[in-house]
C-alpha cells in the first residue's frame, strides 16, 4: 500500500512537472499555442519563424534552468537539514547564498583592480562560477566548524545569519568603491534572473549541478544514519569525517553554481525539503531526495511562469516571487518548528 501511495504520487508529481514545463514555454508576453510548442519540442518547426525563436533562443534554456535551479537549491536544503538536524536550515538562512554573492561580487566589483588578463578570467563563466562555489564553500566550512562547539540549532542559525551580515557588510563596501556600471550589473544580477544564460552557460550549470546531485546520491545512506544521531551513526561504522566533507563539497557546489548564473534566490531550499516530507510522510532520503527534485523543480517553473507575466510587458525579478510565496511556508515552518525537529 505504501508503496502504491508512492508510486502514485511520483506518477502526479512527474506529469505535473511536465506541464508545468510546456506550460512555461508557451505563456509570456508572446503568447505561444500549446501545440506549437510540442511540435517545436518533437523535432518539427513552429508556424511562425518568432515563435520557433522564442521557443528555442529564449524560453526552452530559461525553462530549463528554471527546473536545475528548483532541483540544485532543493537538494542543498535537503542536504543541510539533516546534516545540522535542523528544519530550518538552508542555502539562504546559513549564509551559503550571501557567501556566493561575496564570490560573485569580487569578480563583478572587484576584477577591474586585478591584472587585465586575471579579471578577464574572473570575468568568464568558469571564473565566476569557481568564486561564487568558494564563497559558499568557505561560509558553510565555518558554519561547520562552529556547530561542532553549539549544539543548539536556534545558535547555529543566528551564527550563519551573522556570517550572511557580515559577507552583506563586504559587499557593501566593495559597491562603495564600484563604478555605476558595475553597480547595476551587480543589482540586476542580486534580483535573480533565469533568462540571461545562453546555451553554453545552461551546460556548464547543468554539469555542476549534475555533479552536485551525484555526490548527495552517495550520501544518501549517510544522510538516513545520521537522522539518529552521530553517536549511532559511528556505531554503524560511518565514517562521518568522509561524510561531512562529501556533502559539504556537494552543497558548495550545488548552492555556489546556481547562485553564480541565477543569483540569490530565496526560500526555495528551505520550504521544498518540508514540503516533500509533508507530501511523502516519510523520512527516506531515498525517498525524499528524488522527491525533492520533482517538487523543486516543479515550484521553480510555477514561480518562472507567474514572473514571466502572462500577456504583460514585463518580466518580474524571480527572487521577488520564490520570497512572496516562499515566506509564507516559512513563517509556518516556525509555527511548527517543535514537530519538525
Amino acid at each position: 500500500m505504501f508503496k502504491t501511495k508512492n508510486a502514485i504520487l511520483f506518477s502526479l508529481l512527474t506529469a505535473s512537472l511536465l506541464l508545468a514545463f510546456v506550460l512555461n514555454l508557451s505563456l509570456g508576453q508572446v503568447q505561444i499555442p500549446l501545440k506549437e510548442v510540442l511540435k517545436s519540442l518533437t523535432g518539427g518547426v513552429a508556424n511562425k519563424d518568432t515563435w520557433e525563436y522564442i521557443i528555442i533562443n529564449f524560453r526552452l534554456p530559461k525553462a530549463i534552468t528554471a527546473a536545475l535551479v528548483g532541483i540544485g537549491l532543493s537538494i542543498s536544503g535537503l542536504l543541510m537539514q539533516t546534516f545540522f538536524r535542523n528544519p530550518l536550515a538552508g542555502p539562504y538562512v546559513l549564509g551559503l547564498s550571501s557567501g556566493s554573492s561575496l564570490g560573485v561580487a569580487f569578480v563583478i566589483l572587484g576584477a577591474d583592480c586585478l591584472p587585465a588578463f586575471l579579471g578577464d578570467v574572473l570575468r568568464s563563466p568558469y571564473g565566476i562560477i569557481t568564486a561564487s562555489c568558494l564563497g559558499s564553500f568557505v561560509v558553510l566550512l565555518l558554519v561547520l566548524i562552529v556547530s561542532q562547539r553549539l549544539r543548539d540549532t536556534a545558535t547555529i542559525l543566528i551564527v550563519g545569519l551573522m556570517f550572511s551580515s557580515f559577507t552583506s557588510a563586504m559587499v557593501s563596501v566593495l559597491t562603495y568603491f564600484s563604478t555605476a556600471e558595475q553597480l547595476q550589473k551587480y543589482t540586476f544580477w542580486s534580483m535573480g534572473s533565469l533568462g540571461n544564460l545562453s546555451w553554453a552557460n545552461v551546460l556548464i550549470l547543468a554539469v555542476a549541478v549534475l555533479i552536485g546531485l551525484v555526490l548527495s546520491i552517495f550520501s544518501i545512506k549517510s544522510l538516513n544514519t545520521l537522522l539518529l544521531g552521530e553517536n549511532y551513526a559511528k556505531s554503524m561504522g560511518l565514517n562521518l569525517q568522509k561524510s561531512r566533507y562529501l556533502i559539504i563539497f556537494a552543497t558548495s557546489l550545488l548552492a555556489g553554481s546556481i547562485t553564480a548564473f541565477a543569483g540569490p534566490i530565496a526560500f526555495v531550499g528551505l520550504a521544498v525539503p518540508h514540503l516533500a516530507k509533508l507530501v511523502f510522510q516519510t523520512s527516506n532520503h531515498g525517498i525524499l531526495f528524488w522527491a525533492t527534485i520533482l517538487i523543486g523543480a516543479l515550484l521553480m517553473l510555477c514561480c518562472d511562469t507567474i514572473a514571466q507575466m502572462p500577456g504583460m510587458d514585463f518580466t518580474l525579478p524571480i527572487n521577488a516571487i520564490t520570497s512572496i510565496l516562499g515566506a509564507p511556508i516559512v513563517i509556518w515552518l516556525l509555527v511548527r518548528k517543535r514537530s519538525l525537529i
